[in-house]
């Protein structure tokens, strides 16, 4: 029996699993999942548990409830990966393969940055593990006065909106608490602005503006002196913070580091289009796990995974694989006040203005802040559990359309 071995039963890992479970035949095809970890996470549920929205058991769920029928799943840690001998090697065992897809993920890597770890969970957090969200959710509860400040340490990193929603949040959430007139908050990014493409760093920047929240663009960070609580830049410029909201770097799983297969952040090298692996046949690569210029989100990992099951099928039947991935990234981000902006990009096209899914219709509204768009966001949630992990089909488009978009010109002129 052939076999496919996938490694990492996050969204992108699941959601191959199931939709290549249909497409290969259970008589001929042995598809296995690999991974470390028996809980998965709904990882944008991490951003609402400071705010007290969510809890620990919001964002958790048995990896085994969505495993579809006829996958296996094997629960070992993966440490290396010989892709001549088209072997995986655990530390409980040893897998061959005659496809593998690798959808491990990425990890925060706090350490990188100088003296961050200094004071780790005491004035410095993150929302990018559960672990650092629970911890940030107890700051949070009672801190009423002081200076905020959200740092993004470097691209790329997971769900590039989150750093943008949590400032939104934070001011709501300080309003709500009556403690906002004594409390500064601060975006201090790599970045030219508040979102890496112009249109919408434009009407984000604007909205972060309205909110008194500032934005302190191309900030490249050095280290954190953690007993003068500051951030320093390479030019020595500094920036002081009584929370410091960290988003580390991000890296690939070490296992690909160690097996010789990623770039220096541990991403495999990935065709942008059809997601195969560049310097190795057989693999395919999903997800954070990529090096692809496109959002690390579980909305483009889920948009990624036609493309990938569709082109390994393609291969195991003697074709060529085809340039199918657009970049396409689906992101809504929480702005406060039961509200939210809706933004649909690609590697070519940035975010602009109109209705989504729809044309003309929506009923979400693209850079607008909404209701609706907000409500889209929370419900997201049961989608994920309930379809998008499922592999059953979304009314979401793989590639993105130019339809009920503006354009560029109408925008900007």
């Amino acid at each position: 029996m052939k076999k496919v071995v996938i490694l990492g039963s996050g969204a992108g890992g699941t959601i191959v699993a199931s939709k290549l479970r249909h497409e290969l035949s259970e008589s001929e095809w042995q598809i296995t999942i690999i991974d470390n970890d028996e809980i998965h996470h709904y990882q944008p549920g991490w951003l609402f548990i400071p705010f007290g929205i969510y809890t620990a058991q919001d964002c958790q769920k048995p990896k085994r409830d969505f495993i579809p029928r006829g996958v296996d799943f094997v629960f070992d840690e993966i440490v290396g990966v010989n892709p001549d001998k088209r072997q995986v090697s655990g530390k409980k065992a040893t897998y061959n393969y005659d496809w593998l897809v690798i959808a491990s993920g990425c990890r925060i890597v706090p350490e990188e940055v100088e003296g961050m770890m200094d004071d780790w969970h005491g004035n410095i957090h993150d929302f990018y593990t559960l672990e650092g969200a629970l911890a940030l959710r107890k700051k949070m509860k009672y801190f009423n006065s002081g200076r905020v400040v959200l740092n993004i340490a470097e691209l790329p990193y997971k769900c590039p909106v989150a750093p943008l929603e949590f400032i939104f949040m934070a001011d709501w959430f300080f309003k709500q608490n009556g403690c906002r007139d004594k409390i500064e908050i601060e975006l201090v990014t790599p970045i030219a602005g508040a979102f890496s493409k112009p249109i919408a760093s434009q009407i984000l920047g604007e909205t972060a503006v309205k909110k008194n929240i500032k934005v302190t663009p191309n900030f490249d960070i050095a280290q954190v002196n953690a007993e003068e609580k500051t951030l320093e830049s390479h030019k020595g410029e500094k920036v002081p913070y009584d929370l410091l909201i960290s988003i580390p770097p991000n890296f690939g799983a070490q296992y690909i580091a160690d097996s010789g297969m990623g770039d220096p952040l541990c991403f495999v090298d990935t065709d942008h289009f059809t997601l195969k692996a560049k310097n190795y046949d057989h693999i395919y690569v999903v997800g954070d796990a990529t090096n692809v210029p496109a959002s690390k989100a579980g909305a483009v990992a889920h948009y990624q995974s036609e493309t990938v099951v569709d082109n390994l099928v393609r291969e195991i039947e003697g074709q060529e694989p085809k340039p199918t991935f657009d970049g396409h990234a689906t992101c809504f981000i929480c702005s406060g006040y039961e509200k939210a902006i809706l933004i649909d990009f690609n590697y070519k096209v940035e975010p602009l203005p109109g209705k989504f899914p729809f044309p003309g219709l929506g009923p979400f509204s693209l850079l607008g802040d909404s209701n609706f768009n907000y409500w889209g966001k929370m419900m997201f949630k049961w989608v994920y559990w309930n379809m998008m992990l499922k592999g059953i089909d979304l009314p979401l488009e793989e590639q993105m359309m130019m339809a009920g978009k503006m354009r560029p010109s109408l925008v900007t002129g």
